[in-house]
């Protein structure tokens, strides 16, 4: 084979996801599949989740039992009765084949997700010794040690360490992600791979429940559950199918009164055509599809209910770092108060910088080193290193000559100056406010009891997160951006990003308590995070979305998992739980008004030769009454396969106000599903009259 055309296992997810997006529905081996489980579901214990279509099954099996008997006594009519229970035995065929090809496509999408399950050999850590077992002993608190070129053997989270990881296998993407201990990018998932470094990592889930796992399994339909509209619905249509029955089952004295003796596979061929067959063969198709659209964007949804929710949340709230922002911050500009030289600013920032680990630290360190060159001091000999730390909020260098460097929180820094006997000067806070007012986080610089001037951290909104963020405000939602920052900071990238409302200096608890509050007043909330001070808002909110970079605790709290970390991807899940609820009540209103178009097809048929005056409503002008039956019949068979398309792709979703969308589905699958039964069904009438079957 030609190397240029071979696929890489990186992108080997990536490619089979864009194939599943496109393919045609109707792919042989996925066809082929879903008939034979079409076929098994035929056993009334499972018919019996969907009474619509079991009343249509016994509907059905009485129909083959008084055509069995029609064959063996030589009546007449046992061609007619034929018909109609093939027919109807297509109905229930055609709807569990809906049910079975949505099924059929998850199971395709989730083979080349299993293949990412590789068992490998782990290097467990225990009493100070490393063991090699399987990946499959692992226990949920076991801790692994991860080096370059190996696979993550389950879930877990880094706790020491830091390393670049290839997770490919599982977002699609190939670009390789920080992973590291002691932040919101701690988060690793079982079958990536490491590519750089070693990290220790702590696993959080057992062979068999990592988050691969459960996605497969619930895509695969195995831990499915019915949504609350969706069971509503499915009361309603039971509601109406008993109706119905009862209708039906009265027309049989009404027709003896008018001496019209009508027989049972006319009555149930009635019933059938009237009750709502369209919306009950395709509801399980419906949900299953919008499961699988939800994996197609690569989130993993824990539930079917948390996927359709998204369709009606009100308030989105999202988390400001790692968010909105990337990640961490940067060093941007220093400016020193009046009276301080720049050389001076520099070299106190970059001395008390030293010993600062984090990513913010870290960019200081870069950031003077460029601007100073060659006069940038090393690192002092003998010299303790203050680390960062959230308790002090500031770090620092202590020189052998009793020098103390500190770079820090505003108030922080100015306890410190405090404690050395100094007081920080009036332009401070004119200085704070001013890098604040642009967006930036303040950084003060102070050298024993003289306060230096001040550091901008800069957050860089990601790409393209305002016109994404634009999107979501279209559709109606309201967005929060929640921050520790101060408010002032806060306003600044609020203002940037587009936002409606922003929650500064926000505590786990507050976050926890602005969603109460929001929810006391009636509205849905979805929230976006990926830390472990995120996971009681993530637990709490409507719709919790985690960041698969994020913590354990996060991706725990959250009912569904973002794989690729993206945090507009948001507007997928809503787009496809909207898609979902306009979907179902495109296909209930055609559905519904389809029994317009039977009834003056077959009730007229029923009675026209006892009551010749009943001959007006036969405005469809149908042949006979056999050829109006049969062709109510089949017109609401063949509906069925040819609304599949529709329930698996889902109905077009454009941003647009509730009347507007409502009154669209009712111009279209309402006006629609009046016209185009009296216009098929008088071609089958036509059709069946020149083949000579009525």
């Amino acid at each position: 084979m030609n190397d240029s055309f071979r696929v890489e296992p990186a992108a080997e997810l990536k490619l089979a996801r864009r194939h599943s997006r496109r393919a045609n529905l109707f792919e042989r081996d996925l066809v082929m599949s879903a008939t034979k489980s079409a076929l098994l579901m035929l056993n009334p214990l499972k018919m019996l989740r969907n009474p619509v279509m079991f009343v249509t099954e016994v509907g059905a099996l009485l129909t083959t039992l008084v055509t069995a008997q029609a064959i063996v006594t030589g009546q007449a009519v046992w061609g007619y009765f034929l018909a109609v229970t093939v027919i109807l035995w297509l109905t229930v065929l055609f709807a569990n084949f809906a049910e079975a090809l949505a099924e059929a496509r998850g199971k395709a999408q989730t083979a080349t997700l299993r293949r990412t399950r590789q068992h490998t050999v782990a290097r467990r850590l225990r009493d100070q010794r490393i063991e090699e077992v399987p990946s499959e002993v692992l226990k949920e608190g076991d801790v692994v040690i991860v080096r370059a070129g190996e696979l993550i053997p389950n879930d877990g989270e880094v706790i020491a360490g830091a390393a670049t990881v290839d997770e490919s296998a599982i977002t699609g993407e190939s670009a390789p992600v920080i992973r590291e201990a002691g932040g919101d990018r701690s988060g690793v998932t079982g079958g990536t791979r490491v590519l750089s470094d070693e990290i220790h990592v702590r696993i959080s889930a057992g062979a068999g429940e990592s988050f691969l796992d459960r996605m497969i399994a619930l895509v695969e339909g195995a831990v499915r559950q019915k949504t609350p509209n969706e069971l509503a619905l499915t009361v309603t249509l039971a509601g109406l199918t008993f109706a119905f029955l009862l209708v039906t089952v009265s027309l049989y004295p009404i027709g003896l009164y008018f001496d019209v003796e009508l027989d049972v596979p006319t009555l149930i061929a009635l019933l059938v055509c009237l009750i709502p067959t369209t919306i009950g063969a395709l509801l399980a198709a419906i949900g299953l599809a919008g499961m699988d659209r939800a994996l197609a964007t690569n989130v993993l949804a824990k539930s079917g209910k948390a996927v359709e929710l998204a369709g009606d949340i009100d308030t989105l709230l999202l988390d400001k770092t790692g968010t909105i922002t990337v990640g961490n911050r940067q060093a941007t500009a220093c400016h020193p108060l009046p009276g301080v030289d720049q050389p001076v600013l520099l070299k106190a920032a970059l001395l008390a910088s030293y010993g600062d680990e984090t990513p913010e630290g870290r960019s200081i360190v870069t950031l003077v080193q460029q601007q100073l060159g060659a006069a940038a001091p090393p690192e002092p000999v003998g010299a303790a290193m203050l680390a960062f730390s959230a308790q002090t909020r500031l770090s620092g260098l202590d020189t052998p000559e009793g020098q103390k460097y500190r770079t820090g929180a505003s108030d922080a820094i100015r306890k410190f100056v405090a404690e050395q006997g100094g007081v920080p000067p009036a332009t401070l806070q004119a200085a704070v406010d001013g890098v604040a007012r642009q967006g930036s986080t303040p950084v003060v610089v102070a050298e024993d009891q003289r306060v230096l001037g001040v550091i901008a951290l800069s957050d860089v909104l990601k790409v393209g997160i305002s016109d994404r963020l634009a999107r979501l405000r279209a559709m109606g939602l309201r967005i929060v951006m929640v921050t520790g920052d101060n408010p002032l900071t806060a306003e600044a990238i609020s203002r940037e990003a587009g936002v409606d409302d922003f929650i500064a200096e926000a505590t786990p608890v507050d976050k926890l308590a602005y969603i109460r509050a929001e929810q006391r007043k009636g509205r849905l909330i979805a929230m976006m995070g990926d830390g472990t001070n995120d996971a009681p808002a993530l637990a709490q909110a409507d719709i919790g979305v985690a960041m698969n970079s994020g913590t354990q605790a996060a991706k725990e709290a959250g009912n569904m998992v973002d794989l690729d970390s993206d945090p507009t991807k948001l507007i997928e899940v809503i787009e496809i739980g909207k898609q979902l609820l306009i979907t179902r009540g495109a296909l209930t209103t055609f559905s519904i008004a389809n029994d317009v178009a039977k009834y003056f097809a077959i009730v007229p048929a029923m009675f026209m030769l006892a009551m010749p005056q009943l001959a007006a409503l036969n405005i469809m002008g149908l042949t006979s009454p056999q050829s109006a039956i049969l062709s109510a019949l089949v017109f609401n068979a063949i509906i069925i396969p040819l609304l599949i398309p529709i329930a698996l792709r889902g109905v077009h979703y454009r941003p647009a106000g509730a009347d507007k969308l409502l009154q669209k589905n009712l111009l279209i699958y309402g006006v629609g599903g009046i016209i185009a039964p009296f216009a098929g069904i008088k071609l089958i009438d036509i059709t069946i009259t020149l083949l000579g079957f009525a």
